[in-house]
């Protein structure tokens, strides 16, 4: 599987208009396949939206663009809200699971991290070991990094009921030792975070 990462900078004060035409296209794009989640930032990068597609693989992005963007309802008449767009490809860690439709959040945490080439296997292979200990206490909505876009690139999406629930899920895996896993020094070049909502048609909320 792969996921298509679509973030898409808006102009202030347009991101409800964006939501709202996007949300009525969406209507008839979701025949041909459906999103993983659609996000707007809170915190952080202001007057974005994040959406997410999963596909099996490029073949069958490819095939389905090419359908929905047959529809004259597609794509969402967005055009004049928007300044950047940019696109990504992500392959999820063996250890991680799908974005399921479902109540997880409402808040969710965007990681964004730029790793040294070469450094993804030795991540995945720390990571695995320390993953199921970490979702213990509060689970993991996606890890990936990036196949086609930004190379080196991982995110990690995580959910919370809110921000302090947030600061003392994370608080005590670090007083515990459990959380982040060891052994990464020197494997990073940059971390980002942005904190997210979703939207109201989102699957995953």
């Amino acid at each position: 599987m792969i996921y298509e990462v679509r973030t898409y900078r808006l102009k202030q004060g347009t991101t409800n208009k964006a939501i709202d035409a996007f949300a009525e296209a969406y209507e008839h794009r979701k025949k041909y396949s459906e999103l993983a989640a659609f996000w707007y930032t809170e915190i952080g990068p202001l007057n974005e939206i994040i959406h997410v597609w999963p596909y099996k693989d490029l073949d069958e992005r490819t095939k389905i663009r090419a359908e929905a963007n047959k529809d004259p309802n597609w794509p969402p008449k967005i055009g004049e809200f928007l300044q950047e767009q940019q696109s990504e490809i992500f392959h999820p860690f063996p250890f991680t699971p799908k974005i399921e439709p479902g109540n997880v959040g409402p808040v969710f945490e965007w990681r964004d991290y730029i790793v040294k080439p070469g450094m993804i296997p030795n991540i995945i292979d720390r990571w695995k070991d320390a993953i199921d200990t970490r979702t213990e206490r509060s689970p993991c909505t996606m890890i990936m990094h990036t196949e086609l876009g930004a190379l080196n690139r991982m995110v990690h999406i995580w959910p919370y009921k809110d921000l302090e629930h947030r600061k003392q899920v994370r608080d005590q895996a670090a007083k515990d030792g459990i959380w982040p896993p060891k052994g990464g020094d020197g494997t990073l070049h940059t971390q980002d975070n942005k904190i997210l909502y979703a939207a109201p048609f989102s699957p995953i909320q």
